[in-house]
């Protein structure tokens, strides 16, 4: 019944906006400046065989429409919508052998100045510590002085439950206020809060997020998010870049996350804390460091080391280099060797990987090699190896179809065939401000 309802609300919505968008993007043509309109048809079918012999073809078909009216006064409205559907050609890959989902549907409207914006609709929030999917509102205006804010308020699109007494996905809203000088800095505060259905805390986190240039060739850049519920921060993620010449770049980074408030609340079994491969108190610490030299003309080496320290599974260590060479035919190839030195067996291993790619006309040839050595068996596997071999043909600038098949064996599967078909078709229109077509492609 929820699943239901959840559909009928999104027919409603795209209806509804849809309706507004083309009241709003016809009803003055005497301002216009152009109108464009565009399309992509995207159809892919999977192919794969499941560990209980089922044969999992689903067809899948994604489709995203948008319309811009740009005004002469150097405004403009748009109309964005994206929607997907699948159908399992042979046995169900879910509980059910059809679904379909609205993934956004908005209308924008944009200011001629200050980076003025106003969105309503199914939409994808990004601003610091949201990363959200909403139906609702959102706001975003910049300032004199390099002050710039955004907010936005709705509800969050929650499509698959954690369980039937799930209460989120009710009223979320947030803000975020910044500040930058766009040669040196940007600094953002923000923030967003949601409540159960019953009205009682949901979510409540504050983010910082920064971008710093102090010197030239040298950026540093990151965020931390805070749990004000569990009162513990939940994430916090850094990366610096030098690059002294243009032939090296030296990078660091670091992360750190505690389980317990970063996956407060989630929606997804998967990533609950209550999911018994999760500690309520685990704790995990990345840092890295990597170097690229451009040798010669292209030719390009890497070398990277990152440490890993997990409260559930102790300490790891992952470093090795890999070498690309770019050859003036359309010609790419590479490789690399990686070691994974951890406490437990499965992060005890040596890592091979090679691959190649090459145009030909308009068509693109790729093939992609990994192989696993662990330093004993895993479930009775010691080396596992997956190859995966791609290829793309572009017709016109219309038209593109694409394809991939992949074999591995790995400690879970003994044999695994995985293939992909994907056929893209793209279509847009530009109409001139006296509402004859001037370019249809």
């Amino acid at each position: 019944m929820k699943h239901n309802h959840h559909n009928k609300c999104s027919l409603a919505l795209g209806v509804g906006v849809a309706v507004l968008a083309s009241s709003l993007l016809w009803s003055a043509p005497l301002i216009a400046a152009d109108f464009t309109f565009s399309g992509e048809s995207t159809t892919i079918l999977r192919m794969r065989t499941t560990i209980d012999r089922k044969n999992i073809f689903p067809a899948y078909e994604y489709l995203r429409l948008s319309m811009t009216d740009n005004l002469k006064d150097g405004s403009g409205i748009s109309f964005y919508l994206g929607a997907w559907g699948r159908a399992d050609l042979a046995d169900k890959s879910t509980d059910k052998y059809t679904d379909a989902d609205l993934q956004y549907v908005y209308l924008t409207y944009r200011a001629p100045k200050n980076n003025t914006a106003v969105t309503v609709g199914r939409q994808f929030i990004s601003e610091g510590v949201a990363a959200e999917r909403i139906d609702g509102l959102y706001l975003r205006n910049d300032f004199q002085y390099g002050i710039g804010a955004s907010a936005f308020v709705g509800n969050s699109v929650i499509t698959e439950p954690l369980n039937p007494t799930y209460q989120g996905g009710g009223l979320i809203y947030g803000a975020r206020v910044s500040h930058s000088m766009p040669k040196y800095y940007a600094l953002g505060l923000s923030g967003l809060k949601s409540e159960r259905d019953n009205g009682t805390r949901y979510r409540e986190e504050l983010g910082l997020d920064l971008w710093l240039h102090p010197l030239e060739k040298l950026d540093l850049a990151g965020r931390s998010s805070y749990n004000s519920i569990t009162e513990g921060w939940m994430e916090s993620s850094y990366a610096l870049t030098y690059s002294p010449t243009s032939t090296i770049r030296l990078a660091g980074d670091f992360s750190h996350i505690n389980l317990k408030d970063y996956l407060y609340g989630v929606t997804t079994s998967a990533l609950s804390i209550t999911n018994p491969v999760w500690s309520n108190n685990d704790r995990q610490t990345a840092i890295g460091v990597s170097a690229a030299y451009t040798a010669i003309k292209n030719l390009s080496v890497t070398a990277h080391y990152k440490f890993y320290n997990y409260d559930h599974s102790g300490d790891a260590s992952y470093f090795g280099g890999k070498a690309s060479y770019s050859f003036p035919e359309a010609l790419a190839v590479g490789g690399g060797l990686y070691r994974m030195e951890g406490s437990v067996g499965k992060l005890r291993y040596l890592e091979f990987r090679a691959f190649a790619s090459k145009k030909i006309g308009h068509a693109d040839l790729t093939i992609d090699a990994v192989n696993v050595n662990y330093d004993r068996n895993i479930n009775g596997i010691r080396s596992t190896y997956a190859i995966t071999g791609a290829a793309g043909y572009e017709f016109n600038r219309k038209l593109k179809i694409g394809a991939d098949i992949g074999y591995s064996r790995n400690p879970d599967f003994d044999n695994e065939i995985r293939a992909l078909v994907k056929v893209t078709y793209t279509f847009d229109s530009t109409f001139a401000a006296e509402g004859r077509t001037k370019s249809e492609k």
